[in-house]
């Protein structure tokens, strides 16, 4: 008789950073929303969600937590979460959180869920005293900031009820509560009013806003900075102000576009904990890459910094790879770590099984760190422009 074939195993050798998730483009089931969070007693933990056409995401979005005991190395996976997605975990006041939604695309409530054993389980946001936000569905999110600033805490999120197309139909507002506050009950959190995009903004050519970031200004101020869909370049992306209260979202298209590169994508902003700058990483495109498609250009995560939130440098390639059609390092989401950044990623890489399905379709979930990241401070990586 004919001895059964080998099971096909995947190849990691090729996949940047440490490998905390894989899922082979066969399944049908990508990974997406990377997230990390770092709790007091050094454990890490990372998630991703998954979406594609093998996933529960139009009708009950899956998250996967992972947890590190040695800064990063090794992972194990602790938790599966049943009505997750598009979540930004985060560790708040002796507890770990995950705040999103629970479906993909006009399917999803706001929720908050709450782990107090390190993320191994995870309440259930059945109303409004247990996570559940918003009782209504068409909500959109993504792994960005949570925040704490003068008192309360604060997450930049989106409704999809300004119109039926991907990019049109995004509301931009801000989430915020008292930091004492009981994050579970619903009432006790304020929505800001929603910006809709404005189709002839940038000449027309404004796609819409989404995934937003809740950042501290140099004034003290709270502000929402928004990945645009912008498809030229320089990319571009948008500063919301936010009044103290957390009620009011205002935007002045004359002066509040910036020039970001990578602004096309989504990213993630945090103030240096020793003041005077901000990092981002982000998927700025080098000049080898331009002309491609603005929006699907990933290969390259490039660490970046501003001083006043409005004109960023390039400094650093954190990962790239020259092909831009089936391989992507996205979706980035990172924390300070002394003098090092802590970094997990979307990645779509080769596994030796036919590689991921395309750039956006990712297969990987990665972990990196960032060594003495302000030493590149001084450094310029070119980018694409005019």
């Amino acid at each position: 008789y004919a001895a059964a074939a080998a099971p096909v195993r995947p190849d990691h050798s090729k996949v940047p950073g440490v490998v905390i998730a894989h899922s082979p483009k066969s399944s049908r089931i990508f990974l997406g929303s990377a997230g990390i969070a770092a709790l007091p007693d050094g454990t890490y933990l990372a998630k991703h969600d998954e979406f594609g056409p093998g996933s529960s995401e139009k009708v009950r979005a899956v998250s996967c937590v992972y947890r590190s005991t040695d800064r990063g190395r090794t992972w194990e996976q602790i938790s599966r979460i049943n009505g997750l997605f598009w979540g930004s975990i985060f560790y708040h006041r002796g507890a770990v959180y995950v705040l999103g939604t629970t479906a993909g695309h006009r399917k999803g409530h706001g929720i908050i869920r709450r782990s107090t054993d390190g993320g191994r389980t995870w309440t259930e946001p059945t109303d409004g005293s247990s996570g559940l936000l918003f009782p209504d569905i068409s909500y959109h999110t993504a792994p960005t900031p949570v925040i704490v600033h003068q008192g309360r805490i604060w997450r930049a999120m989106e409704d999809e009820k300004g119109g039926e197309r991907w990019g049109a139909m995004f509301r931009a507002f801000m989430l915020s509560a008292p930091e004492d506050a009981d994050l579970l009950q619903a009432s006790n959190w304020t929505a800001s009013n929603a910006l809709a995009r404005d189709e002839t903004w940038l000449g027309g050519r404004f796609g819409g806003w989404l995934e937003g970031n809740a950042v501290v200004d140099p004034q003290g101020r709270i502000v929402n900075i928004l990945r645009v869909d912008f498809r030229d370049v320089p990319e571009k992306a948008a500063i919301v102000r936010i009044s103290a209260d957390g009620r009011t979202a205002t935007f002045d298209p004359e002066r509040d576009f910036i020039d970001f590169p990578g602004g096309c994508k989504k990213f993630v902003i945090r103030p240096d904990p020793r003041g005077g700058r901000y990092w981002t990483i982000a998927n700025a495109i080098l000049p080898a890459h331009a002309g491609n498609n603005v929006e699907r250009v990933r290969n390259a995560a490039v660490l970046m910094s501003s001083t006043d939130l409005r004109t960023w440098t390039p400094h650093h390639k954190v990962i790239y790879h020259p092909n831009v059609k089936h391989h992507g390092f996205q979706y980035v989401d990172w924390l300070f770590e002394g003098e090092d950044l802590i970094v997990v990623s979307r990645t779509a890489c080769d596994d030796g099984l036919g590689g991921a399905d395309n750039q956006h379709n990712s297969n990987y979930l990665t972990f990196h760190r960032v060594t003495d990241f302000r030493r590149h401070t001084q450094d310029r990586v070119a980018v694409a422009g005019p």
